[in-house]
Formats: C-alpha cells, sequence, structure tokens
C-alpha cells in the first residue's frame, strides 16, 4: 500500500511538472518528452492526467467581444453594477463551468487590495467550485464573512459551505455563522440570532465591500430541498405562494419580494436589504435557474452577476 502511493504521488508529481511545462512554459508534446526522458506518447498522457487531475487550473483574460455586448445589455435592463458574462459550452451538463471560474477570479482580484476590506459569501455549489479554484492567497488584512448558517439539518458541518474554503485558501480571518441555514422554530431563530457571536457577524456582514451569493431555483431538484433543508411539503407552500428562487434560503416571487410566512419565518441566515445597498454579486447559471434569477435583478436582491451567455439570453428574453 505504501509503495502504490508513493507510486501514485510521483505520477502527479510527473503530470504536474509536465503540466507547468506545456501551459505555462509553453512547450510543445516534443519538448517535453525531451525534458523528462519519457516518450512523446507518455508527455501527452502526463499532460492529459494533470488536467483530469485538477492540478492545473486556466483562466481566460481575454474579453470576448459577444460576452461583452450581453454584458453591457443586461446591465442596462437591470442597472447592474457589475455584470461579468463567460462563454457557454452548449454540450455541458455542468452548472457552474465557466461561472465558478470567473468568480473564483473576481473574488481574487477583491482580496488582492492592499487596503483592508471586508468579503461577505453565500453558500452553495456555485460558490463551493470557486473556493477550490482560488490560488493560495496572504489576506490577514481582509475579513471574510459568511451570511448563511454551516450546519446541515443533521447537525454537521454543511457540505457546500464556502467560507471556511475560502479562508484556508487565503489565509484570512474568517467568521461563519454557527447556526442552521433554516431553524426548527421562530423561537429557536430568535434565540439563535440574539446570541453575541451571531450579532457581530451580522454586523460585521453590514459592513462588506463586496457580497459574493448563489440564487438557487425552486422545485423537486432544489437544493434546498436535496438537502433536507425543507421538505417537499414545505417546498410545494412555498411554489403555490409564488415562490420563483431563493437566496441564502430566503424564498421570493418574480418580481424579488420576500414569501411571508412559511419557511421564510425561520430563515436564520442574515437578512437581505430590498433593493440592495452594497454590491453583492449572485453567481449562477443554467435553464433551471431563469425565473429564480429573473427575480433576484428584477427585485434588486443583487446589483450584479456573474453567468454565462446562455443565461443572459434567456434573461433578455423575459
Amino acid at each position: 500500500m505504501a509503495r502504490n502511493s508513493e507510486s501514485e504521488s510521483n505520477r502527479l508529481d510527473e503530470a504536474a511538472r509536465a503540466g507547468w511545462l506545456y501551459y505555462i512554459a509553453g512547450n510543445t508534446q516534443d519538448e517535453i518528452a525531451s525534458k523528462l526522458g519519457v516518450s512523446r506518447q507518455t508527455a501527452q498522457r502526463l499532460v492529459s492526467l494533470a488536467v483530469s487531475a485538477k492540478l492545473i487550473k486556466v483562466r481566460l483574460d481575454h474579453p470576448i467581444g459577444r460576452c461583452l455586448d450581453l454584458s453591457q445589455r443586461l446591465k442596462d435592463k437591470y442597472e447592474l453594477l457589475f455584470c461579468e458574462v463567460v462563454p457557454a459550452d452548449p454540450a455541458s451538463q455542468s452548472t457552474t463551468l465557466g461561472v465558478a471560474e470567473a468568480t473564483a477570479a473576481e473574488l481574487e482580484r477583491r482580496l488582492d487590495s492592499r487596503e483592508p476590506i471586508v468579503v461577505a459569501l453565500g453558500s452553495g455549489r456555485t460558490l463551493r467550485a470557486a473556493a477550490e479554484q482560488l490560488p493560495p492567497m496572504d489576506c490577514p488584512q481582509h475579513k471574510i464573512i459568511s451570511l448563511v448558517g454551516n450546519i446541515a439539518p443533521d447537525g454537521s458541518a454543511s457540505f457546500y459551505d464556502v467560507i471556511t474554503r475560502v479562508a484556508d485558501a487565503v489565509r484570512a480571518p474568517h467568521f461563519p455563522m454557527p447556526l442552521p441555514v433554516i431553524a426548527n422554530s421562530v423561537s429557536e431563530k430568535k434565540l439563535l440570532l440574539a446570541q453575541k457571536p451571531v450579532q457581530h457577524v451580522i454586523d460585521l456582514a453590514s459592513m462588506a465591500n463586496v457580497t459574493f451569493v448563489g440564487v438557487g431555483h425552486l422545485g423537486d431538484n432544489a437544493p434546498l430541498l436535496q438537502d433536507g433543508f425543507i421538505n417537499r411539503d414545505e417546498m410545494r407552500a412555498l411554489i403555490k405562494a409564488g415562490a420563483v428562487g431563493e437566496v441564502l434560503g430566503w424564498a421570493f416571487d418574480q418580481r424579488g419580494r420576500m414569501i411571508e410566512g412559511l419557511t421564510n419565518e425561520r430563515v436564520a441566515s442574515v437578512a437581505l436589504d430590498r433593493p440592495a445597498k452594497r454590491l453583492i454579486v449572485g453567481a449562477a447559471m443554467g435553464p433551471a435557474k431563469v425565473d429564480a434569477l429573473s427575480g433576484a435583478l428584477t427585485g434588486r436582491l443583487v446589483n450584479g452577476l456573474i453567468t454565462n451567455e446562455a443565461m443572459v439570453e434567456r434573461l433578455l428574453k423575459q
């Protein structure tokens, strides 16, 4: 077992070196083969392994004209403060591809500031994927704040918690919300929010220079339901009440108005301003999220957006 582990480690080392030579140093596969003392076919396999093992992260720095045009049109329609549109892969089934990488790049750009800033984060699949794309940084001058609880319904740490992953990557002080996303009762929610550590996080969140949130859809395959934060009857009740999406667990309708009562009474996340008073960037893509994003933008729950061109085309038709 030890020998197998060592062999695998050596193989990844070789793949990482081949990947660096190809993507960073600009070597051809023949040059890589010569430098590593392997065949061209082996060099090709090592470069492929570097990609499949996620040892290489590729970032596109040249803006694409069509994406720039779509971005401006969406800014004009919804009066956005910030909008980045990335290309779409029509064949991909991913719900984060491109958007996660762009979100990571924007977060990295913000954290690169020497001046101290406060960054507030939501949770979810897109932001978690973005967190995994962040390079190692040293940012002790900044504060990373969570807007949503990091406790799953069974009491375990939420699988899609973002703040810890980001803080580990950038080595910045971070302030989690030690709460469930949705409390069991209104009285429990009041008790939890009254705790001093939680109040401190809420106060810090109000000072955020930039906020990144996911925008979730509702339905049978909605994250809130799949991850056990609400049950099927509660989901049906939200949809019957006109809900089309959620941000931080807060359900809203097609105009971005908060649903009265129901699970919103028990959401323990930081409350949303409507309209947003500071820069709040939503990161989302995929056909299932069109109505949710449209509602969040219409109600100005978010005033910034990172998405792909396919989503923008749909939003412009709304």
